[in-house]
C-alpha cells in the first residue's frame, strides 16, 4: 500500500499468547481490530524455554483460522534440544504458518544469563541455519540499534546479526526505540557492514508508561529526558493517551520519511493505540477478505 504522499508502507503486529480467558478474549479483540489494517503478517511470541509452547501454537491456529492472516511463529534456543526446536518450527509449518521468526531468547526466570542447552542450538544464526536445513526460507531475526545487553558493543551487535542474516534469514525486526536517529544510524552502519536484507523498525506505542519504563531496562532501550518530562506532565493533566498517539505517529512518520517502507508494531495485545496511528500515517482498513489476503 502507499500513504497519501505516495510512499511505500506496509506494516506488521506482534501479539502474545493468552495465558487466561480474559487474556484470550483480549488478544482476539486485538486481532479483530487490527486485521482490517491488512497487515504483510502478525507474529506471535513463545515464552522463554517453551514456556508458553502450546499456547503460542494455539494462538497462531486461531489467527490462521479465523482471521486468515500470515502469521509468524517466534522460536527461541531456550531449553530445548534441536530436535524439539526444529519439530516446533514443522508444526507451524502444518498449521499454515509461514514465516518463523528466530531468536536466541531470553534466559529463564531466575537465570542470570542465557545458557544453550547441551543438544541444542547456541545461538540465533545456528537455529537459523537449522531452519533453512529443514526448508524453512522466510525467516526473520532480532536486531538492535541500541547495544544488546549481552554485547560488549555496537560493532559485535552488527556482526552477530550479519551472520543470522547469512545464515539464511531474509529480514530483521528491531527492538523499540524512541530516538529515530539511533535507527538510522544503525541502518548507516548495517549497509557499511555490508548487510543488504531488510531492517524493519520495531516500534512500542506507549499504553503504559510505567511498564514500557521497565521493559525498556530489560532490553537497554534509551528512554529520552525529554520523552519522562512530557509524560510527567500529560498525567497531571489526564493526557496521555493523546500524546502516545501523537509521539507515536510522529515518530512513524519521521521514519517513513527517511525511506523506511515497512513498520513492525509491538502490540502487548492492546489494539486501539496501534490501530489510531496506522490510521495517522496513511493505512486505510480494508475489506475483509484484501485485508485476509496481505502478503507477507
Amino acid at each position: 500500500m502507499t500513504d497519501p504522499s505516495g510512499r511505500s508502507l506496509s506494516i506488521s503486529f506482534e501479539f502474545f499468547p493468552p495465558a487466561t480467558p480474559n487474556g484470550a478474549m483480549r488478544l482476539w479483540r486485538s486481532v479483530e481490530r487490527l486485521a482490517p489494517l491488512a497487515p504483510s503478517f502478525v507474529s506471535v511470541t513463545y515464552g522463554a524455554g517453551g514456556t508458553t509452547r502450546d499456547r503460542t501454537r494455539n494462538a497462531i491456529k486461531a489467527i490462521l483460522e479465523r482471521a486468515r492472516l500470515q502469521v509468524a511463529g517466534h522460536l527461541t534456543c531456550v531449553g530445548a534440544t534441536r530436535e524439539e526446536t526444529l519439530e516446533e518450527a514443522d508444526g507451524y509449518r502444518k498449521l499454515g504458518a509461514r514465516r518463523v521468526v528466530a531468536l536466541r531468547g531470553d534466559p529463564p526466570k531466575g537465570a542470570d544469563r542465557f545458557e544453550p542447552h547441551p543438544d541444542g542450538f547456541r545461538n540465533a544464526a545456528e537455529l537459523v541455519t537449522g531452519l533453512r536445513a529443514a526448508g524453512h526460507d522466510r525467516i526473520s531475526v532480532a536486531a538492535y540499534p541500541e547495544r544488546h545487553p549481552d554485547s560488549a558493543d555496537l560493532a559485535e551487535d552488527l556482526d552477530n546479526l550479519k551472520r543470522k542474516l547469512d545464515a539464511g534469514a531474509d529480514s530483521a525486526l528491531t527492538q523499540f526505540f524512541f530516538d529515530n536517529d539511533l535507527f538510522l544510524r544503525f541502518r548507516d552502519a548495517a549497509a557499511k557492514a555490508g548487510i543488504t536484507a531488510p531492517i524493519h523498525p520495531g516500534i512500542l506505542p506507549i499504553e503504559n508508561f510505567g511498564k514500557m519504563r521497565r521493559f525498556a531496562a530489560g532490553c537497554g532501550a534509551t528512554i529520552p529526558d525529554w520523552l519522562v518530562t512530557a509524560y510527567g506532565n500529560a498525567d497531571e493533566q489526564g493526557m496521555t493517551e493523546t500524546l502516545s498517539r501523537a509521539i507515536c505517529a510522529e515518530q512513524c512518520d519521521g521514519l517513513l520519511a527517511e525511506g523506511v517502507e515497512h513498520i513492525h508494531f509491538y502490540t502487548l495485545n492492546n489494539p486501539d493505540l496501534p490501530y489510531d496511528v496506522c490510521r495517522a500515517i496513511g493505512v486505510e482498513p480494508q475489506p475483509l477478505g484484501a485485508a485476509a489476503a496481505g502478503g507477507a
